[in-house]
């Protein structure tokens, strides 16, 4: 935890007390002593400072917020829903990597049990994203979260009113992500990651019909976890060459 989250009814005046899990790690992982600060924001509202008043059974801290949250992120997650505790893995890394919104989608290799799972109630969802943005540090946006239990309702009536171009993993084509990035600085992106195994070809041609670029990353079969945070970090690279105008064909 290296930025302590709170909501804003947490905070009586600006003392903010503590008695969870957050108290327990400022105790006895961070160490802290009376007077000592530490990175403090408040969720979907500003960063600062938080000094310790006290470390009794409740943690109390003073906060001082005196800053906003860096821009939204500019890429949005679109993911055919997986297996809940891969799902929870997700949302955590999605948080902390950076992502603006998720969309949870249906496949057809995609269970249908695994929408009535409890780890997609909203409170449990919320904790795993809160999780990864105080593993991030610098933000405190929660990035919104939709479930589509559709597949067609969702390509044919919510894609077209989604913003940013359009990148498609999917292991069983030749190009790779340099190769379908953008070549426009401060291009939004929209992402779409299939289930273990990729989408089928019903789901491919749909995608590809609301102008997806396909791309696989390469030849090993990852899981999706990893396969999300793997991407996230590398469309982030990406972005950030082409702002330093560094060639991403060299990277191809």
């Amino acid at each position: 935890m290296n930025l302590v989250l709170f909501a804003e009814q947490e905070l009586n005046g600006n003392i903010l007390h503590l008695a969870d899990f957050r108290a327990e790690h400022i105790r006895k992982i961070l160490g802290l002593k009376l007077g000592d600060s530490l990175r403090i924001g408040m969720i979907n509202g500003k960063l600062g400072q938080g000094t310790i008043l006290s470390l009794d059974s409740t943690v109390s801290i003073a906060v001082q917020l005196d800053r906003e949250p860096p821009p939204p992120p500019s890429i949005e997650l679109i993911l055919a829903l997986p297996r809940p505790i891969m799902l929870q893995r997700i949302l955590k890394q999605a948080a902390t990597l950076g992502v603006a919104r998720i969309h949870l989608i249906r496949s057809a290799k995609v269970e249908k049990s695994f929408f009535h799972s409890p780890a997609l109630l909203p409170e449990k969802i919320n904790e795993r994203l809160v999780e990864g943005l105080m593993q991030a540090a610098i933000d405190t946006r929660l990035p919104e979260v939709y479930i589509h239990s559709q597949f067609n309702v969702f390509v044919q009536d919510v894609v077209p009113q989604l913003e940013g171009y359009r990148l498609l993993a999917h292991p069983h084509v030749s190009a790779i992500l340099p190769e379908v990035f953008p070549q426009k600085q401060n291009q939004r992106i929209l992402l779409a990651v299939g289930p273990e195994g990729g989408w089928n070809d019903f789901e491919v041609n749909c995608f590809l019909a609301q102008g997806f670029a396909a791309f696989s990353l390469g030849a090993r079969i990852l899981h999706v976890d990893t396969a999300v945070a793997v991407l996230l970090g590398q469309l982030q690279v990406l972005q950030m060459l082409y702002a330093a105008c560094l060639p991403l064909a060299s990277l191809a």
